[in-house]
């Protein structure tokens, strides 16, 4: 239960990045494709944040130097692309469907804790192994 908790805080801080990025993006650019581009953006600043959190909270791994650490990264990044699509289904259904920036927010929501749960499942198995908690 205690790993649950602790998993379920350092999601919502990455997703705090993931929103608070989209946001910024936003503000700063208008112009063509600017959702698309904020959500892409952001979407980087939270797999960064994520795996962060993750590799020294949640699995406790210790990469034996920078080409292990990069490795590793590169299989975390690889997992996430499924969990990323679950988001963007999300957040880009809600704005479809609503047309409203805080509705879309919600749905990327809603899809960053979904993706989150099956990103957990796939890191514990592939990425981290014998290093999870």
């Amino acid at each position: 239960m205690r790993l649950a908790i602790l998993y379920t805080a350092l999601a919502l801080i990455a997703m705090a990045g993931n929103i608070g990025a989209q946001e910024l993006v936003l503000r700063a650019y208008q112009g063509p494709y600017h959702v698309p581009l904020s959500v892409f953006i952001a979407t980087g600043v939270g797999l960064v944040i994520k795996y962060v959190l993750d590799k020294a909270f949640i699995f406790r791994f210790r990469a034996d130097n920078a080409l292990h650490d990069a490795r590793t990264f590169a299989l975390y990044t690889v997992m996430g692309v499924v969990t990323t699509a679950i988001f963007w289904g999300f957040e880009f259904g809600f704005d479809a469907l609503f047309q409203d920036k805080e509705i879309r927010y919600l749905g990327g929501l809603i899809g960053l804790g979904i993706g989150y749960w099956t990103k957990y499942n796939l890191d514990k198995r592939f990425v981290f192994g014998k290093a999870a908690a």
